[in-house]
């Protein structure tokens, strides 16, 4: 089955590096860091789960190891390249327990850009190539932490508005997840769907919210409504869409309930139907009616629908000044919605008076997976080697573009007084990096509450 083999979770060229160290090494040491990028800070999670789904434990057998060995003679085309006699001893000295340690910092929390959150050393002289083996699965926590980033950013972008124009005590339910369809796999929206839970509560990615059950002892971290789809709107005909808007109400009599209203024209469905001819059962209702305008110009269409809802449905006006929609209706942008078009979206609104109470977003692809390794820069580099017992401090640093310089030497994370900052593993301070990881065991397991916490932006109230 794909993935169960261990050994063959690795880059190819990952599996001739064991002749490749000098003579002499015993100890390969590595960090993990993201070098820039879009945001200045990231959110570091995930590593549990790829600890505990691929690292932990037994992993390497007698049959994993015959079946790396015929695999890599038919994908190189030659023997020799393979070293099997290095995974015979990680089965024979290690009872197939990967003989590493893996110190990190603790998961949620905020890095700043080039610090180090994570480190990497192979802990039997035998396996100084095993360091390096593990990048390839390692490095793949760079989604889940930029998916965090990206989530809390867009927290940290929405909360702003709801400052200037309404009720800040409103952000855990302003974005919510509707990426799983998009997502690559059903792991990438599991850890995505997941990361997004760390700074808001509504998702329809059931994968996210089962991983932060199953990996982080989370009860229940994520939260939906009824909701229609097309689907169940035009089924009824376009002569019918009243009748199909009057079976959501008697549906859901009570509690929140979102209706996609474009599928024929927003704004007369906005006007004529739940502004008119179904006004008095929207207001009898005790809970929210959300109308999901999905078609046009995001910013024009919502903006639109706004104004007509507040011509049938009557506003106040809040103690900021700005207009809010009775409690039993509100609007939900759930179409193109990424971090740019949802701040157009509450710049516009804004502009013409509207709080941002009025508005949710959903948003899919733009959550889990328009981001890539490159959004943060993610980098897995070794810092030193030993040989023959001497350490040596190694990095690169190219002429043709010295971003990509790395860090020498053995690193750590400590609390300056700017902040989170990368030092020497000899100088004062003390590390906020812990071991998580030594010799197949998983030493330090992160309770969701605590992770979420982490997470948490500055000034925001608690959930």
């Amino acid at each position: 089955m794909i993935g169960e083999n261990r050994i063959l979770l690795a880059d190819s060229y990952k599996v001739t590096h064991w002749l490749q160290y000098p003579p002499g090494t015993e100890r390969v040491y590595s960090y993990f860091e993201s070098r820039g990028g879009r945001f200045e800070e990231v959110v570091f999670f995930g590593l549990q789960y790829v600890l505990e789904r691929w690292l932990a434990g037994a992993v390497i057998t007698g049959e994993s190891i015959d079946e790396a060995d015929a695999f890599f003679a038919a994908h190189f085309g030659r023997t020799g390249l393979f070293h099997r006699a290095g995974w015979e001893h990680v089965l024979r000295a290690h009872g197939g327990r990967l003989p590493v340690t893996i110190r990190a910092v603790p998961e949620g929390t905020p890095v700043p850009v080039r610090n180090v959150p994570m480190t990497v050393e192979n802990t039997d002289p035998e396996c100084f190539w095993l360091t390096s083996y593990l990048e390839t699965l390692l490095v793949q926590t760079w989604y889940p932490s930029t998916v965090a980033t990206l989530s809390r950013e867009m927290k940290r972008m929405i909360l702003s508005f709801l400052d200037a124009t309404g009720d800040p005590s409103r952000i855990e339910t302003k974005l919510h997840d509707f990426g799983f369809r998009g997502a690559s796999s059903v792991e990438s929206a599991s850890l995505g769907g997941a990361a997004h839970l760390l700074s808001f509560t509504g998702t329809d990615t059931l994968a996210g919210v089962v991983l932060a059950r199953d990996f982080y002892g989370a009860e229940m971290p994520g939260f939906s409504i009824p909701a229609a789809e097309h689907s169940t709107q035009t089924a009824w005909g376009r002569e019918h869409e009243e009748d199909a808007f009057a079976r959501m109400l008697q549906a859901f009599p009570t509690g929140v309930v979102a209706v996609v209203s474009d599928s024929w024209d927003v704004e007369n469905a906005a006007r004529s139907l739940w502004g008119d001819r179904l006004r008095e059962r929207v207001l009898a209702r005790d809970g929210t009616l959300v109308v999901r305008p999905d078609s046009g110009d995001p910013a024009v269409a919502v903006l639109k629908v706004l104004e007509i809802l507040g011509e049938r449905f009557g506003t106040t006006t809040n103690e900021k000044g700005y207009e809010v929609l009775p409690p039993q209706i509100a609007v939900i942008q759930g179409d193109g919605i990424d971090e740019a078009e949802a701040r157009r979206i509450l710049i516009a609104i804004g502009q013409n008076g509207w709080s941002a109470d009025n508005v949710a977003f959903g948003m899919g692809g733009a959550l889990l997976q328009k981001v890539d390794r490159d959004t943060q820069q993610f980098a897995y580099k070794c810092s030193q080697v030993t040989i023959d017992g001497k350490p040596r401090d190694v990095h690169k640093d190219p002429v043709t573009d010295h971003a990509k310089a790395s860090k020498p030497g053995r690193l750590k994370l400590v609390r300056g007084a700017g902040g989170l900052e990368t030092v020497r593993e000899e100088a004062a301070g003390e590390d906020l990096l812990q071991e998580v990881f030594r010799d197949g065991e998983v030493l330090i397991r992160h309770r969701w509450e605590d992770v979420r916490a982490r997470a948490r932006l500055p000034g925001a109230a608690a959930s």
